[in-house]
């Protein structure tokens, strides 16, 4: 069974990033997607949260990163992705092009639910922006 919690504690379902670099993540996550720090344990670890989701950044160190039995190592990537819903997602694109964001697609791509994009954190990690149709 999964622990309670109340209001008063973090939530109980969350993200887990393998980062690179911790302190550039935080960056990143508080200045261009309005994430706020929760906690930081750098360079080894931070959490963020935005609007009820908690992301935790896992950079060397941290027990999350440690190598699994197996002997594989667990690295950022991949295409499992943090998804964030958005008013205007073309002003979105706009700003974060000028901040210098990477972005995994190049153009907005629309499909029957609505419009997104692939940009990636500093470690290579995806995050999708998505705008729903109306």
């Amino acid at each position: 069974m999964y622990a309670q919690s109340d209001a008063s504690t973090m939530p109980r379902v969350g993200v887990r990033y393998m980062i690179e670099d911790v302190p550039e993540a935080i960056e990143f996550y508080t200045s261009a997607l309005g994430f706020k720090l929760e906690h930081d344990a750098s360079p080894a670890f931070a959490a963020v949260s935005h609007e009820g989701v908690r992301l935790l950044l896992s950079g060397g160190g941290s027990s999350g990163k440690r190598p699994l039995p197996d002997g594989r190592t667990q690295e950022p990537g991949g295409w499992n992705r943090l998804h964030l819903q958005v008013e205007d997602l073309e002003a979105e694109v706009e700003r974060l092009r000028a901040a210098g964001a990477t972005f995994r697609t190049p153009d907005i791509v629309r499909g029957p639910g609505g419009a997104q994009v692939l940009i990636e954190d500093p470690s290579g990690n995806p995050i999708e922006l998505f705008q729903p149709n109306r």
